[in-house]
C-alpha cells in the first residue's frame, strides 16, 4: 500500500467520511498478505518507499499473474522482471495495462504516470550487454529516474567513449554493463565524479566463465567510486541508480521494490 493512499485514509477518518473500523477493513493486510505460494510485502512501500517486485524466474504464469493481481489491489505500480510471453500473457489477461519490454524480459504496469527527474546513465561496452543494461533501465524509469542509455562504447574502440565524457559528468548516477574482461567501468570510474554502478555480464568465450572474470576485474577495479553488482544483475543496478539519483535529485518522486 503506498504511501499516499494511507494518508488519504487517515484522512478520511479525520473528516469522518470513513469510519475506524472501514480504515482496519483497508490495513488489514499490511504487514503482508499470504496467499498460500507467497506472502506479499504490501508494508514495503511504506517501509522502504517501493513495492515489491516480481521475481518471475521459477514461478509458473499463474503465480506471477496472482502476484500480480494482489499486488496491484493495492497498487498503482508493478515490476515484473525475467518475464517470458507465458508470463506476460498470464499477467496480461488479468491486468489489460500491462506492457512487456521484450529486451528487457519486463512486465511493467502504471496505472498512474511516474514523473521522473534527474538522470541516470546506462552504458554497455558490446551490443551483446543491451539485454542486461534494458533491464537497468527499466526498473531505474520504473522507480522515476530520466533514463539515457549508450551502447557499443566498450575498451576495444575507447575513442567511442570520449564521444559522451561531457554527458557522462552530467548523470547523477552510471551504470556500466560489461562483459568479456569487464574493464569498461575502471575506465568510466577514472573519468568522471559520478557514482558507478558496474554490471558484469555472462557474454564472452570460455575464459569468462560466464561472467565470473568481469565481476573479479570490477571487483579489483583501481577507479574509486565504482560498486559491482552481481552476473546479469540489471534490476539491481537499476535499483540502486534510481536511489542515488532520486537523492541528488532532491528526494523522492513516487513510490514504487525489492524482488521477491
Amino acid at each position: 500500500m503506498e504511501r499516499s493512499r494511507i494518508r488519504s485514509l487517515l484522512q478520511e477518518v479525520s473528516e469522518g467520511r470513513t469510519t475506524v473500523e472501514g480504515a482496519l477493513r483497508a490495513l488489514r493486510y499490511l504487514p503482508f498478505e499470504d496467499i498460500g505460494f507467497a506472502k506479499i510485502d504490501h508494508h514495503r512501500a511504506l517501509r522502504c518507499g517501493r513495492e515489491e517486485v516480481i521475481l518471475c524466474l521459477g514461478k509458473t504464469p499463474e503465480q506471477v499473474a496472482e502476484i500480480a493481481r494482489h499486488i496491484l489491489e493495492r497498487s498503482s505500480l508493478l515490476l515484473a522482471t525475467r518475464a517470458d510471453p507465458a508470463h506476460y500473457a498470464a499477467v496480461k489477461e488479468a491486468c489489460p495495462d500491462a506492457q512487456y519490454r521484450e529486451e528487457a524480459r519486463c512486465i511493467v504496469v502504471q496505472k498512474e504516470p511516474v514523473e521522473q527527474q534527474g538522470l541516470v546513465l546506462v552504458l554497455t561496452a558490446g551490443t551483446s550487454d543491451i539485454p542486461v543494461a534494458a533491464e537497468a533501465v527499466v526498473t531505474a524509469e520504473v522507480l522515476g529516474a530520466e533514463v539515457e542509455m549508450i551502447s557499443d562504447v566498450g575498451v576495444a574502440g575507447i575513442h567511442r567513449l570520449l564521444k559522451y565524457v561531457e554527458r557522462l559528468q552530467e548523470a547523477n548516477a552510471i551504470v556500466v554493463v560489461a562483459g568479456m574482461e569487464g574493464a569498461l567501468a575502471s575506465v568510466v570510474g577514472g573519468m568522471v565524479s559520478r557514482p558507478v554502478i558496474a554490471v558484469p555480464t555472462s557474454v564472452g568465450y570460455g575464459a569468462s566463465f560466464q561472467g565470473v572474470a568481469p565481476l573479479l576485474t570490477m571487483l579489483n577495479s583501481c577507479a574509486c567510486g565504482v560498486a559491482v553488482v552481481n552476473i546479469d544483475n540489471g534490476f539491481g543496478a537499476g535499483y540502486m541508480a534510481a536511489l542515488i539519483n532520486e537523492m541528488a535529485a532532491g528526494g523522492p518522486s513516487g513510490e514504487g521494490g525489492d524482488e521477491r
